[in-house]
């Protein structure tokens, strides 16, 4: 963990509109449910969305279930996040591959599928749901909060 002791998390998807922004949300409220203080975060690998509110059928779905979206912007992930965060998801294997690119070999972050804490799935990773309807966001959604549930008994395990 951290210098601070508090476990921090940042989920990484392309555009940091659609996927990571919905698993900040959705891990940030299961982990304070169940009492695990932490930092969570997301960032997009590639800049073009910089600044902007997550999709709004990210915040559909999400507000739907009472996450909470608020002083969600996208930003591009930073050399910095390499040594800030202890745990690095990436919603997608292009994804970590990219992340890997990045990571400075001083990083003692954790680089994982987000998926991968799904001990008996066959999905590995969270596919990218922009080019498709509501549907596809509702089915993100649930892999995400199966995928947050398990990495907190993982996490409770190691307490």
């Amino acid at each position: 963990m951290t210098a601070n002791s508090e476990l921090s998390v940042l989920f990484v998807c392309l555009g940091n509109i659609c996927r990571s922004p919905l698993a900040e949300a959705v891990f940030r409220s299961k982990a304070q449910q169940a009492g695990i203080p932490v930092c969570v975060d997301s960032a997009g690998i590639i800049s073009y969305h910089a600044g902007k509110r997550p999709d709004s059928r990210t915040l559909a779905v999400g507000e739907e279930k009472g996450y909470s979206f608020e002083n969600s912007c996208a930003r591009q992930v930073t050399s910095a996040d390499f040594t800030k965060y202890d745990y690095i998801f990436a919603m997608d294997k292009d994804n970590l591959q990219a992340l890997k690119s990045l990571q400075p070999a001083s990083s003692q972050a954790q680089l994982r599928l987000f998926l991968s804490v799904l001990q008996d799935s066959d999905i590995a990773e969270v596919p990218d749901p922009y080019y498709g309807g509501i549907e596809g966001f509702q089915h993100i959604l649930k892999l995400i909060e199966q995928a947050s549930d398990a990495f907190i008994e993982q996490l409770k395990t190691q307490q």
